[in-house]
């Protein structure tokens, strides 16, 4: 089984992962999980049971009255809006477990390497590591069950993995250097799932956010970041929204809190059955003396929209990136009596100035997620004058800034996607996945000397000296990259980039990834050099 270079995203063409689309279809929430206890009563039956009694009771064969409904719940809310969804109870807890901030499992981080899994970190403190799992550890075993070259998938051994907490779970170990097969018993805990990927000082005065979705723990994390980084003689901060899809609504009001001034709006939603709500910010919060950039990209929807809205309407900072997905609608959960649930669009977010952001979907829902392949064959990706707005969605922020509705966040500094590095040879290897395998590979079998030279620089100094692209290339043409193959050169520096990055990912964590990472990421840098400047941020 291969492994794949996940966190890259090339836009030649660019397609919807369904991971991706389900995210935005569950969008945000009013409150922190806001869940309806109403129970709907109608005096009279309606068509749908009509018609579902009659096929009970008269159709040829014998037909299952449930999957009739299963069936028809999801068509009759295909005629709303791209974002009311039916949730099957089979998948409720898979759907709200990334957004409640922890499940219960054993702590580890892993990767499926020639249908072996193989540990890549544990989470600190966690039950793994607790019992002595160490990365580079290949679980073989779980519980009496053979695991090692079965072609399970990651969601099969996911599942053997995780139960609930103060269950037991026994593993068989097979370590390199260690002849003889380890074995430990786990006890399962409550594991945290972070929804801020990483937090450092990209330059003396500068800080460095990544937050990657809106969960219950989010906040938290957030203020444990700004805090660790004004200690470290934070003055600006780079507030990294790109791919994020949203989440829950108070998660992102919250974080806007502690930018804004007491009183400023932050957001206001409203529907046709949901009185006007509006949410100001309340007190003084812990960032209103940083200077700040927010990061955005087209991947950017829902809760990141309305924190940067807030935060460019209020012309509190900068927006840097690309214009942002463009969903303005809030979702209401309504559980029903099976333990399904039904995401029901109750209303639409208003930025500060007005304006809605929601993307037209009068069209469907196939051609609501093409709007992104549309920007692209227009060329939006790589020149701002391409998006054209209608005067009717002018707003005007305090200080006169021109602002646009309906259809995501244009941001103040546009920054193109970057295709100087794309070459044959770029495509090969992305398509194969062999930067990833590689690095896992490299990291796998030089773990103990890379461990013990700490942070991200030493590790990519110590990878530079050793000529780690000359490595991957012998790599790369050993596993069917012909070596006539046009592009090794003007991909190189993105290629060699890439490759230290996942090395360090695999030795410690985002810590280590994004640093690297970031030395190619021309928004980033365009961003570095605003706040450097101090453009209105």
């Amino acid at each position: 089984m291969k492994l794949t270079e996940k966190s890259a995203r090339i836009y030649f063409p660019i397609f919807l992962s369904l991971a991706v689309i389900i995210g935005l279809l569950l969008g945000n929430f009013l409150g922190q999980n806001h869940s309806s206890k109403q129970t709907l009563v109608y005096s009279n039956p309606s068509k749908i049971d009509k018609v579902t009694k009659y096929i009970q009771k008269n159709y040829v064969d014998s037909v299952s009255t449930e999957k009739l409904v299963e069936a028809a719940i999801p068509a009759i809310l295909k005629e709303l809006d791209p974002h009311s969804v039916y949730i099957p109870s089979r998948q409720l807890k898979d759907v709200n477990e990334p957004l409640k901030g922890n499940f219960d499992g054993i702590g580890i981080q892993f990767s499926m390497q020639h249908d072996t899994v193989v540990v890549i970190s544990t989470i600190s403190g966690g039950p793994s590591e607790m019992v002595g799992i160490q990365p580079g550890d290949r679980i073989v075993e779980v519980d009496g069950e053979t695991v090692a070259g079965q072609d399970m998938s990651s969601n099969n051994i996911v599942d053997m993995l995780k139960g609930k907490r103060g269950t037991e779970v026994k593993v068989g170990i097979k370590r390199p250097g260690t002849e003889e097969r380890l074995h430990f018993t786990i006890t399962r805990d409550e594991i945290p799932l972070y929804s801020v990927d990483v937090s450092y000082m990209v330059n003396p005065q500068t800080g460095y956010i990544k937050v990657s979705r809106f969960a219950k723990t989010t906040y938290e994390e957030f203020i444990k970041a700004v805090k660790k980084l004004k200690d470290k003689g934070a003055q600006k901060l780079m507030l990294d929204l790109r791919d994020n899809s949203g989440g829950y609504l108070n998660a992102a009001t919250e974080i806007a809190d502690e930018f804004l001034k007491k009183g400023e709006l932050i957001v206001y939603t409203k529907g046709r059955n949901s009185p006007k709500k509006e949410i100001h910010a309340s007190s003084s919060g812990i960032s209103q003396n940083l200077d700040v950039a927010v990061l955005i990209n087209e991947w950017s929807a829902s809760a990141s929209e309305i924190l940067a809205g807030a935060i460019q309407d209020n012309d509190r900072g900068i927006i840097v990136g690309r214009r942002s997905f463009g969903k303005g609608l809030v979702q209401e959960q309504i559980r029903l009596s099976d333990g399904s649930a039904i995401r029901l669009t109750v209303a639409r977010y208003h930025t500060p100035t007005g304006r809605c952001i929601q993307k037209p979907y009068k069209e469907g829902r196939e051609q609501y997620y093409n709007d992104l392949n549309e920007r692209f064959k227009h060329g939006e990706f790589f020149d701002a004058d391409s998006i054209e707005f209608a005067d009717s969605l002018k707003y005007t922020t305090p200080k006169g800034d021109v602002v646009y509705g309906g259809g995501g966040i244009m941001p103040d500094y546009f920054v193109p996607v970057d295709t100087t590095f794309n070459s044959p040879f770029f495509t090969k290897i992305r398509n194969e996945g062999l930067i990833y395998n590689f690095a896992f590979n490299y990291a796998d079998a030089h773990r103990a000397e890379l461990e013990q030279l700490g942070g991200h620089q030493a590790i990519s100094r110590y990878l530079e000296n050793r000529d780690i692209y000359s490595d991957f290339l012998n790599y790369a043409f050993d596993h069917g990259v012909d070596k006539n193959i046009e592009g090794t050169d003007k991909s190189r520096e993105v290629v060699n980039t890439r490759v230290k990055a996942y090395i360090a990912r695999n030795i410690i964590n985002n810590e280590g990834f994004y640093p690297i990472i970031h030395q190619i990421d021309r928004t980033m840098q365009r961003a570095t050099e605003l706040l450097a400047k101090n453009k209105d941020a």
